[in-house]
């Protein structure tokens, strides 16, 4: 409840105030290797996993890992390609996968052209030397998913908080143990086993986005 309190509050400041660098031009994420955990407000879930980004390339891994295991966590292999639309859930087990279309090109490690900036702040403290990180905030509309998204992202451009709100549900994308650098480029291949792979067909009203892979999971799982 405190940390969507305080969230809330960050995020109504920002509506209200008219800052005099409304004019700055988002950034752009390098290449990264890092952590991701991904947790409903309601504090229902909670995936943890590691991602590989190529920023250039605009290709993105996101592999959960078990060693946060709960009773809702999901196992989620994505491997997503924005420029190309499609992206696969790879299930390395059972050596399948399935290829879907993505409709959406939101996803939490970049800031969309068109986000407008909201205030630059220190999370932790200004004053005391190694207790603060100081992070710009961008904030926007999802695109063909209604909602809106609040990125918190540092001076060198790596996001490390994304709060993504629709009418039905939130979900807080945090990012940890980042580098800037592609450390397996494997990683951002098709698997040999889903090059072949046909593409299916979305059923009517269904929009793919990196963000609804998370959602329509868990309302999956927890039918």
């Amino acid at each position: 409840g405190n940390m969507f309190a305080a969230l809330t509050l960050v995020f109504t400041v920002c509506l209200t105030a008219t800052t005099a660098d409304s004019h700055q031009h988002p950034c752009h994420s390098p290449n990264m290797t890092g952590q991701m955990s991904v947790m409903s407000l309601k504090g229902e879930i909670k995936t943890h996993g590691a991602f590989t980004y190529d920023s250039t390339g605009k290709k993105l891994r996101f592999r959960s890992n078990e060693s946060h295991p709960t009773n809702t966590s999901l196992g989620l292999d994505l491997l997503m390609f924005f420029d190309k639309g499609v992206f696969y859930e790879i299930d390395s087990k059972n050596q399948s996968c399935e290829k879907k279309s993505l409709h959406s090109v939101d996803h939490p490690l970049d800031i969309p052209d068109d986000a407008k900036f909201c205030t630059t702040v220190t999370t932790g403290s200004a004053s005391i030397e190694g207790e603060g990180l100081k992070v710009n905030m961008w904030t926007g509309s999802m695109h063909n998913v209604k909602g809106t998204f609040n990125m918190f992202v540092t001076m060198g451009c790596l996001p490390v908080t994304t709060l993504y709100s629709t009418d039905s549900t939130s979900f807080l994308f945090s990012t940890m143990e980042v580098e800037n650098e592609i450390k397996e480029p494997d990683l951002l291949m098709v698997p040999s086993f889903c090059e072949h792979q046909p593409l299916e067909e979305t059923p009517e009203g269904t929009v793919n986005s990196f963000f609804n892979e998370f959602v329509l999971t868990f309302v999956m799982n927890s039918v």
